[in-house]
C-alpha cells in the first residue's frame, strides 16, 4: 500500500498550528465546553478528549491551575488529579471496552511535551491489535471514530451516570 486516505485528517493538520496561550487555561475559561471537548470538571482539575488523539478515547487529565512543575500542585489537586484518572479510565472501560491503557506525563520539552507549560496526564485506551504502531511506520493515526462521536459517546455515558447517581 503506497497511501493511506484519511480526508477527515485535513482538520485536524490545518489546525495543528501553535495557539497562542495555553489550552489547559483558555479552554476551561469559556462556557463552549462540548466544542472544547471538556468532558468533566472538578473543583481543581479537569477531563478533556485531546484534539490530536493517538487512539480514540484519548483524554487529558489536568490542573486549572498553570504550572509546568508537579512541586507547585497543592495535595488537593494531585489527589484530585489521580481521582479524575481514574475516573476517566472507568468511563473508557464502561463506553470502549479497551483491553489495556498507557497512562503517563510528558513533563519537558525534551520529554515528549506537546504543551510543556501546564502539566496534565495522558489516558489511551489499547486495544489488543489495535493500530497504534501507524504513528512509528507510517506518520499516521488511525481512528476508527470521529472525534465528535468519540466526545458524544463519552458524554452520555456520563450523563446516565449521574442520572442513575
Amino acid at each position: 500500500m503506497e497511501r493511506l486516505w484519511a480526508p477527515w485528517r485535513m482538520r485536524y493538520i490545518e489546525s495543528a498550528d501553535t495557539p497562542d496561550g495555553c489550552i489547559f487555561c483558555d479552554k476551561p475559561a469559556e462556557a463552549r465546553d462540548d466544542e472544547n471537548l471538556i468532558l468533566l470538571r472538578g473543583e481543581r482539575a479537569f477531563i478533556m478528549l485531546n484534539a490530536f488523539p493517538y487512539s480514540n478515547g484519548h483524554l487529558m487529565i489536568s490542573p486549572y491551575q498553570h504550572t509546568a512543575c508537579l512541586d507547585d500542585l497543592s495535595h488537593a489537586e494531585l489527589l484530585e488529579i489521580m481521582t479524575l484518572t481514574r475516573q476517566g479510565v472507568n468511563l473508557l472501560k464502561d463506553a470502549f471496552r479497551p483491553d489495556g491503557f498507557n497512562i503517563g506525563m510528558n513533563l519537558g520539552r525534551v520529554a515528549g511535551a506537546g504543551i510543556a507549560d501546564h502539566v496534565h496526564i495522558h489516558v489511551v485506551p489499547r486495544w489488543s491489535g489495535d493500530t497504534n504502531f501507524m504513528p512509528v511506520i507510517g506518520d499516521v493515526k488511525v481512528l476508527p471514530e470521529s472525534l465528535e462521536a468519540v466526545y458524544s459517546r463519552l458524554r452520555a455515558r456520563l450523563d446516565h451516570g449521574r442520572e442513575q447517581g
